[in-house]
C-alpha cells in the first residue's frame, strides 16, 4: 500500500522526539537514527514490534508520556503469560471514541438507534469502546455487558434495541435463543456489529437469518486503541481502516517482506496519533489482505481489509503437515447440509498424532455418508485423513464470549 504524504508527515513528526519520550523505543531503535526516515522505503527498513516486546515492558514501560498524563489503562484479553498493559492519555481516549463513532456511522447507525452492548467491560477494551463511540454519536447505549442471556433477551424486547454488539459466538447463541423462544416478531434489531473473533460465512448466515439483521465486522486490538479502528461499510466488502489514525501494511509472515495490495499476508499496524503507547510496525498475526480498487462508498482514503482468515500463530502441526483452522472451515463450507459449528481436537495416541473434527448437522442428514465425504475432502485439502464425527445441532458448546474451536491435547 502506498503511504499517504500526510501519514509520512505524522510518522516523521512522531519520530522527532520518540526516543526522548519513550525508554522502550530508545532501546528498540538503539543505533537507528529515526531522523533518517524520510521515505516509505526508509520506514519499511525499521524492525517490527511483537507482543513479546510489549510483555517485556510490563507494567508501564510502554508509556511515552509522563505518568500524570495517563488517565486509563487497558490490558489485552489473553489468559497466558505476562499481560500487556496499554496506557491511554485523555487525547487517546477521545480519539478512540471518534474512531468508534465513525464505525457506527459507516454501519448506518444514527442517534435514533438503541445500541445493546454485550462485550466485556473492565481491563478489556471492548465494552467501554462500544459505549464511548455510541454516546459520541448520540445514540442510546444499553450497556449490558456479557452473559445473563435471560436479561439480554428481556431488554432486547422491552427496550426495542435496534443494534446489537457482540462476539459472533454470542450473537449465534442469542439468535438460537430468539428462534427457540419465538421472539423474532417481538424484536426490532436492524444491525449486528461483531468483533474479537473470526467468523465464517456459515455462522454469519445463521445469525443473519435468525435475527434478521445486517452484519458488520469491526476491527481492532487492545494494543492499537481497541476495537473501532475499522469496519465494513454499507456499500461494499472489506473493513475500512482509518488511515488518519493507523498506517496499514501486509507482510509475508515468513520473510517480513511488504506485500502489494491484493496479496494475502499478516497485518502490521503503526499508530499515527497515539500518545500514551504509540506502536511502530506492530505485528498483529492476523491474516488478511488489502482489497485493491475502489469502494462504492467513495471513502478510498481509508484502505479496506478483507475478511480475516485466521492468525499466523494458529497453525497446527500434525503428521509433519501445517494445518490452519481456516482450511478445515473451508472444507465444511462445501457441505451446505452441515451446521456452522465445529470443534477440532488433536491427541497423541499410540505414538502418533490424531485429529478429530466434530461438526453439527440435523438428523435429516445421513451422518455416516456425510462424515466419510467430509473426511475424504479434508484429505485432499490438508494431506491426511482426520476422524470426522457428526453430532446433533446444539451438541457443541456455545459461548457468551469467544468460542474455542481447537483443543490440542498433546503433551
Amino acid at each position: 500500500m502506498q503511504m499517504q504524504p500526510q501519514q509520512l508527515e505524522q510518522i516523521r513528526s512522531q519520530f522527532a522526539t520518540l526516543k526522548e519520550r519513550s525508554p522502550f523505543y530508545a532501546r528498540k531503535f538503539e543505533g537507528i537514527d529515526l531522523g533518517d526516515v524520510r521515505t516509505q522505503a526508509d520506514f519499511e527498513k525499521l524492525p517490527f514490534s511483537e507482543k513479546a516486546d510489549l510483555r517485556e515492558a510490563y507494567p508501564l514501560g510502554l508509556s511515552a508520556v509522563p505518568q500524570e498524563k495517563i488517565v486509563r489503562i487497558h490490558s489485552s484479553s489473553g489468559t497466558t503469560g505476562t499481560p500487556v498493559i496499554v496506557p491511554y492519555t485523555a487525547k487517546d481516549v477521545e480519539d478512540w471514541a471518534i474512531q468508534f463513532a465513525r464505525c457506527y456511522e459507516y454501519a448506518g447507525v444514527t442517534p435514533a438507534d438503541r445500541v445493546q452492548i454485550t462485550p466485556g467491560y473492565g481491563l478489556w477494551t471492548a465494552g467501554i469502546g462500544f459505549q464511548a463511540g455510541c454516546e459520541r454519536l448520540g445514540a442510546m447505549a444499553i450497556p449490558m455487558g456479557p452473559g445473563n442471556t435471560e436479561k439480554q433477551l428481556q431488554f432486547m424486547v422491552d427496550m426495542q434495541a435496534t443494534v446489537f454488539t457482540a462476539t459472533a459466538s454470542y450473537a449465534l447463541l442469542i439468535a438460537e435463543e430468539v428462534e427457540k423462544r419465538g421472539l423474532k416478531d417481538q424484536i426490532k434489531l436492524k444491525k449486528l456489529i461483531t468483533g474479537s473473533e473470526r467468523s465464517g460465512k456459515k455462522i454469519r448466515h445463521r445469525i443473519i437469518d435468525g435475527l434478521g439483521v445486517e452484519f458488520y465486522d469491526i476491527y481492532g486490538l487492545t494494543e492499537v486503541y481497541g476495537p473501532g479502528i475499522g469496519i465494513n461499510c454499507q456499500h461494499g466488502h472489506g473493513m475500512h481502516v482509518w488511515s488518519d489514525y493507523v498506517y496499514l501494511e501486509i507482510i509475508d509472515p515468513e520473510t517480513g517482506e511488504v506485500l502489494p495490495d491484493g496479496e494475502w499476508g499478516e497485518i502490521v499496524l503503526t499508530t499515527l496519533q497515539k500518545e500514551g503507547a504509540p506502536l511502530i510496525r506492530f505485528r498483529t498475526h492476523d491474516l488478511s489482505r488489502i482489497l485493491p480498487g475502489s469502494c462504492e462508498c467513495g471513502h478510498d482514503e481509508h484502505p479496506r481489509l478483507d475478511t480475516l482468515t485466521g492468525r499466523s500463530d494458529d497453525m497446527m502441526k500434525i503428521h509433519g503437515v501445517n494445518v490452519f483452522p481456516a482450511q478445515i472451515e473451508e472444507v465444511l463450507r462445501e457441505f451446505p447440509e452441515l451446521s456452522s459449528e465445529y470443534q477440532i481436537r488433536i491427541s497423541h495416541l499410540d505414538r502418533r498424532d490424531t485429529m478429530r473434527v466434530y461438526v453439527e448437522a440435523p438428523g435429516t442428514v445421513d451422518w455416516v455418508q456425510t462424515s466419510n465425504a467430509v473426511a475424504a475432502r479434508m484429505k485432499s485439502k490438508i494431506g491426511f485423513t482426520p476422524l470426522v464425527k457428526i453430532v446433533e445441532v446444539g451438541f457443541l458448546p456455545r459461548s457468551e464470549k469467544k468460542t474455542k474451536r481447537v483443543y490440542d491435547e498433546r503433551d
